[in-house]
């Protein structure tokens, strides 16, 4: 495999654990539901999963759906922070993390812009 063709990242080439982690955000209603490849701009993930809910409860059921749906597969979180208030709730699975935002909170750290330049994929 060329190093061009391993980079490149479709829907189809998603990590086995991603791609359950999109299809829980997106059964649990998310919403604006995008990946960041940061493998050539981070070493201390691989990717960010980033999606809204339209109120906290929301917020805090996508990333609980997604804490079940990769726990059912073996894959168990480094660590979980937001829940409380559920505005930003960050699933830490270390080589690739989860944000579940609400909007106000997605529009203000805009992290697709401050990673800009990372290949992106939307769902």
């Amino acid at each position: 495999m060329t190093q061009e063709k391993k980079k490149r990242l479709t829907k189809r080439s998603l990590p086995a654990e991603v791609k359950l982690a999109v299809e829980a955000g997106l059964a649990k209603k998310a919403e604006d539901v995008c990946l960041l490849d940061l493998r050539e701009l981070s070493a201390f993930t691989d990717f960010f999963l980033i999606m809204n809910g339209s109120s906290s409860r929301q917020n805090a059921a996508v990333a609980e759906g997604i804490e079940v749906r990769l726990k059912a597969a073996g894959v168990r979180p480094l660590g979980v922070e937001g829940r409380e208030s559920a505005d930003w709730v960050l699933v830490d699975y270390g080589w690739f993390v989860v944000h579940v935002f609400s909007r106000g909170a997605r529009d203000h750290y805009d992290l697709e812009k401050l990673w800009g330049d990372a290949p992106r994929l939307d769902f």
